[in-house]
């Protein structure tokens, strides 16, 4: 049933060209990182370069940790000829850019370059209940970076400008949509989180930070739409019980959005009929899901013995998955669908 519905969705889609590789685009993608100046924030932003690659430097394994695999790049190297769609990425809650290197690196085989960035406040080791309510500087991170690498001389011949897209996971999937003109009502989550009980996902983080409800911050319901961005893919999104209808209308861009599971779906996340119903609500928006898997699914490939690591430092489980589930079969399918909703070249 899953397949026939990832079927049924992807002939559907309108598809943009795909692009055509450069027979001088190398087997690896390339790497690279940039500090990018942002007035809203104390200090630059790190943010990661992941495209196709013209000439050798040397190897290196991008992301990996004690928890997870990494994925090899060459570091440093020229970009292959060739003008390429930009995709800007967004992690979530208490997650980083390298994280995510699994997306990066499939994606800029494909045929894309993938900018992604650290949010400050909500990242891997500093990550705050009270910063998390704080959606505009995000996107704001997501603005910084794509305006420093459209004025950078070494990428910026390299980016079809008419093709910038944006992939964000949970707290990214959230602030994604908020790129594509989605604003949130504060009111409205604070009562979310009041009838479903400090300990719903979702609620539970806030709760542990002691947010109050009634005092949300301005930044949560502020206007953070880029018009150049003309598409985004929302995975496992926070906050759609709680966006505020008047800003549908506005959506100029291109949504697909992306449910890890179908019996393990967290009700925070689910924008199907199960949940906040939201992908039906917006007007022209695709929904696929991803079975089975759950929400941490999504992150990289654990090594072995991550799951008990993580359960001796009382961490979420993040490396345990649903019966069934096999992880890397699960972040192909994922790789699969984003690239043919964005029009990229199909991987074989």
């Amino acid at each position: 049933m899953k397949r026939l519905a990832l079927t049924a969705l992807l002939s559907a889609l309108v598809l943009l060209p795909s692009v055509s590789a450069s027979a001088e685009t190398l087997p690896i993608p390339g790497y690279d990182r940039m500090d990018v100046p942002a007035r809203h924030r104390a200090q630059p932003i790190a943010a990661s370069l992941w495209y196709p690659a013209g000439r050798a430097t040397y190897r290196n394994v991008i992301g990996d940790s004690v928890l997870f695999e990494g994925a090899p790049a060459m570091v440093g190297a020229a970009v292959a000829e060739g003008r390429y769609p930009l995709i800007l990425l967004s992690h979530g809650s208490g997650g980083a850019m390298d994280g995510l290197v699994w997306l990066s690196s499939r994606l800029a085989a494909r045929g894309a370059i993938v900018l992604a960035v650290n949010h400050p406040g909500t990242t891997s080791g500093d990550s705050s209940p009270r910063r998390t309510m704080r959606l505009a500087p995000r996107a704001a991170d997501l603005g910084a970076a794509l305006e420093a690498v459209l004025g950078d001389p070494q990428f910026a011949p390299h980016i079809d400008r008419e093709r910038i897209s944006a992939v964000g996971f949970s707290l990214g999937g959230t602030t994604v949509l908020g790129l594509a003109g989605l604003r949130f009502d504060r009111e409205a989550f604070a009562d979310y989180c009041r009838q479903a009980g400090d300990e719903a996902p979702g609620c539970d983080f806030l709760a542990k930070g002691g947010v109050r409800l009634d005092a949300l911050p301005e930044a949560f319901s502020a206007d953070m739409r880029d018009l150049r961005v003309s598409a985004v893919v929302s995975v496992d999104p926070g906050f759609t019980h709680a966006v505020d209808e008047d800003s549908l209308a506005g959506v100029r861009a291109q949504v697909l959005f992306l449910n890890m599971g179908e019996k393990n779906r967290w009700p925070a996340v689910d924008v199907g009929p199960n949940g906040s119903g939201f992908a039906a609500r917006l007007p022209g928006a695709r929904h696929a899901a991803i079975a089975p898997a759950h929400h941490f699914t999504f992150l990289g490939v654990c090594k072995e013995g991550g799951a008990e690591l993580l359960r001796k430092w009382q961490d979420d489980p993040i490396c345990d998955d649903p019966q069934g589930t096999d992880r890397a079969k699960a972040h192909e399918e994922i790789v699969g669908i984003v690239a043919e909703f964005l029009g990229l070249a199909s991987g074989e």
